[in-house]
């Protein structure tokens, strides 16, 4: 690993890299946030236009979408392009690799230590006055926000090893920025960028106040939600209010299929079903099915949920959705020391036949 220090702020060193890569001609456009003059959000692009480069935002503390899904368009375009996303993005989109919706070979990746995201919802109300410098006084201090989600305050994988470059911004100064190259392939295409590059590898000792903040936080939040010894009644204690809209599944960046078995005509009101459970129950509860809605797609995807927390940012009903997936994924994959998104090489642990395996629980 190398690393460069740029006497820049972390927005003018990011955005001097995308403009020489962009002058160059060594990339075709530059995917990330963008915003423009006045304007009180940021949206996901993907930017030709060296001058338009002075509107994007990377480090704002929004995700309109978990951008990994977003790139699975985007992989068929031959000319490299340059990413830069937020880490539980990089993980979604390295786990949509895994089950061949994209490859990594025509991005440079730029992630960097996260400080978390405000709700879509306080953000749609407008931000206080003061909350935005705030956020940023807190991620210069090391320390978790207290306006981002619930999801980004139990992160504990906000620090990646895993992109082409990674920026340090937890912790860091205003007027300096460090990156950190992470394979030959970035330093070759780096080559001619007015940078100093040594040897030195990114040292997360000194995040561990928040690392120890997070690793509380979770412990707190997956508590919360354990309803492991209550069975089915626990199961609608969480997720009774689910009004049936499926927005969870909608901006699940695991979830891929191009149409969702849910959403199929298997799952249409059936008629002589609903006279059925009509004659047994005597009354029925309309949508039908959304407790199994949400056991099917935790079946699915829960073992790869990387914790971005869109689930719980969109639902109307208020369900913790993302800290009920991520906790079930997390005892899962721990089972397998799998981690989601850790590394494109690591097999999803169901797509995997051993011969053996868990001989403790018998056959």
């Amino acid at each position: 690993m190398l690393k460069a220090t740029i006497k820049k702020d972390r927005n003018t060193a990011v955005k001097d890299i995308a403009k020489f890569l962009l002058d160059s001609g060594k990339i075709s456009g530059v995917f990330t946030l963008k915003k423009f003059e006045g304007a009180s959000n940021a949206d996901y692009g993907l930017i030709t236009d060296p001058a338009l480069l002075d509107f994007i935002q990377p480090f704002f503390p929004i995700m309109p979408q978990n951008a990994g899904k977003t790139l699975t368009k985007l992989t068929k375009i031959d000319k490299p392009i340059l990413v830069i996303i937020r880490p539980c993005e990089h993980r979604a989109f390295i786990e949509m690799v895994k089950r061949e919706q994209g490859t990594t070979d025509n991005f440079i990746i730029i992630t960097y230590t996260c400080g978390g995201v405000i709700p879509l919802k306080d953000h749609a109300k407008g931000l206080k006055e003061g909350e935005l410098d705030k956020y940023w006084t807190d991620v210069q201090k090391s320390i978790n926000p207290d306006t981002i989600r619930d999801n980004c305050r139990r992160c504990e994988h906000f620090y990646p090893d895993n992109s082409d470059i990674l920026v340090s911004v937890l912790g860091s100064s205003e007027d300096s920025t460090d990156i950190y190259i992470n394979n030959e392939r970035t330093k070759t295409i780096l080559e001619g960028f007015d940078i100093s590059l040594i040897a030195g590898k990114f040292d997360a000792s000194s995040l561990k106040n928040i690392i120890a903040e997070r690793a509380a936080e979770k412990e707190k939040q997956f508590k919360a939600v354990d309803k492991s010894g209550k069975g089915l009644d626990g199961l609608v204690e969480i997720f009774g209010k689910c009004i049936g809209c499926r927005g969870c599944n909608s901006v699940c960046p695991i979830c891929y299929c191009a149409q969702c078995d849910f959403a199929s005509a298997n799952f249409d009101y059936n008629k002589m079903i609903l006279e059925k459970e009509l004659d047994q129950k005597g009354a029925l509860r309309l949508p039908p099915d959304t407790i199994f809605f949400h056991i099917g797609r935790m079946s699915h995807i829960a073992f790869s949920c990387v914790g971005c927390g869109q689930c719980s940012d969109v639902c109307p009903a208020g369900i913790p959705v993302g800290t009920v997936f991520n906790r079930a994924g997390e005892s899962v994959a721990g089972e397998f020391d799998f981690v989601p998104g850790r590394s494109a090489d690591e097999k999803i642990p169901v797509t995997i036949y051993k011969e053996q395996e868990f001989p403790e629980l018998g056959e």
